[in-house]
């Protein structure tokens, strides 16, 4: 299959009739695909599905802003397209897509809102823990249909050993998908009493837990810059006990061995389909807006009355937008496809390749968030206005941006690899 020239490795299928017979959940049909394989007319079949999800996102726009969370009916969407379980493995009645087709499907969900593409990235990437867990847990936790994963994987929290797991107790941000999550996880250091625990290196010893949603307790501290619809609350756990199977190494292999889950840093790659959705609308945004703009207002009674598409300035400026953004998009499903052509062969990720994958999720967010301020400085005051196309696409790429896993920062420990040192940074 091929995904705008770029060539799409895929993995697994389904007749396209399978999707009408599935059952309905929230009035939308769940794609059995669990035990099926994926041809690119599959890939082809999920974008357009995410795709037609756009009234459905329109119509809950007004209420994602005011309530701060993704609407019942937007959530039940993403189900009905497997959105949220994209990393569930067949056995377990989940699609297992390849990594291809889930940064597309973002990427179309992205187009449509940000936050819709954010709330569906941060569960793709946790719906990956199924692979840390063993058959029963990850069953248990993943199996069903609404399964979705929230919270914060860095290791705030406090689990101290006790016979048969933990006791989990910490603050812990950023729970995306708050509001329609059936997970939560928690990221602990390990005590053995009041000390921190260390490994035979000396290292201290890390453990994710998993919870409910009645275990923990939401505040509400979502009030930001962009990504308004996430919910992406703070929450608080409070000696909460958590057996031992139910909890997993973050530093340790997956229990699976099928290719999707031969390499732990791809559960990042949901993340790249944000920056590039939300950059394409807001061209198309730009170029709409330039045939209706005047640019001498109140001269549209003049014969020859000029708009912005005639500024050439805007020209220039739109041009550059789709090269940038072309030269990103295909920077990422190039690099997406070598991962996923490499781990099918069953060969292990290189240290180049590693460092590539890191700089490429860092580069299109980057080059994203410069074309939608390119933009946004072509159409001046008609970007500033609260609902506006661009206004919205500016806000929320510079709230993604500031996530740290796809920051600037990440440069340095991939150049650390390329230069032949060590990264200094476990996901690099």
């Amino acid at each position: 299959a091929r995904h705008s020239g770029v060539r799409v490795a895929v993995a697994s299928s389904c007749p396209p009739e399978a999707w009408r017979s599935a059952p309905q959940i929230g009035g939308g049909a769940l794609a059995p695909i669990g035990a099926a394989r994926q041809t690119g007319s599959m890939h082809t079949e999920l974008v357009e599905r995410a795709r037609a999800l756009a009234p459905v996102v329109e119509a809950g726009r007004a209420q994602m802003d005011a309530e701060r969370r993704l609407p019942d009916a937007v959530v039940q969407g993403l189900q009905s397209i497997g959105a949220l379980r994209m990393a569930v493995p067949h056995d377990l009645g989940g699609p297992e897509l390849d990594p291809l087709t889930q940064v597309a499907v973002v990427e179309e969900l992205s187009r449509l809102d940000g936050s819709v593409g954010w709330c569906a990235m941060i569960a793709a990437a946790g719906s990956y823990v199924s692979g840390f867990l063993q058959p029963e847990a990850a069953a248990r936790w993943f199996g069903a249909p609404d399964a979705c994963l929230a919270g914060q994987l860095a290791p705030t929290g406090r689990a101290v050993a006790v016979p048969g797991g933990y006791q989990v107790s910490g603050r812990f941000r950023f729970a995306s998908g708050s509001g329609h999550a059936t997970v939560l996880i928690a990221g602990c250091l390990v005590y053995e009493g009041d000390e921190p625990s260390r490994d035979d290196r000396g290292r201290l010893r890390m453990r994710s837990a998993l919870l409910r949603p009645a275990d923990v307790t939401f505040l509400d501290t979502w009030y930001t810059t962009g990504l308004w619809g996430t919910g992406s609350n703070d929450y608080e756990v409070d000696d909460v006990f958590v057996a031992e199977e139910d909890s997993w190494d973050p530093g340790a292999a997956m229990h699976r061995t099928e290719p999707l889950y031969r390499y732990p840093p791809l559960f990042l790659v949901p993340h790249c389909g944000v920056p590039l959705g939300i950059a394409r609308t807001a061209i198309d945004a730009l170029i709409e807006l330039a045939s209706a703009k005047e640019l001498y207002p109140g001269s549209s009674r003049a014969k020859g009355a000029k708009t912005l598409a005639d500024d050439v300035q805007a020209q220039e400026t739109v041009a550059i937008a789709e090269a940038k953004l072309g030269a990103a998009r295909a920077f990422t499903y190039s690099t997406v496809g070598e991962v996923w052509e490499t781990l099918q062969r069953g060969e292990r990720i290189s240290p180049r390749l590693r460092a590539i994958y890191r700089i490429m999720m860092t580069y299109g967010h980057q080059a994203a968030k410069e074309v939608v301020g390119s933009l946004a400085d072509i159409a001046t005051t008609s970007a500033i206005y609260r609902g506006e196309p661009i206004e919205r696409q500016l806000r929320d790429l510079h709230t993604a941006c500031q996530h740290r896993m796809v920051h600037p920062k990440i440069y340095v420990p991939a150049g650390r690899i390329l230069l032949g040192r060590d990264s200094g940074d476990p996901l690099v």
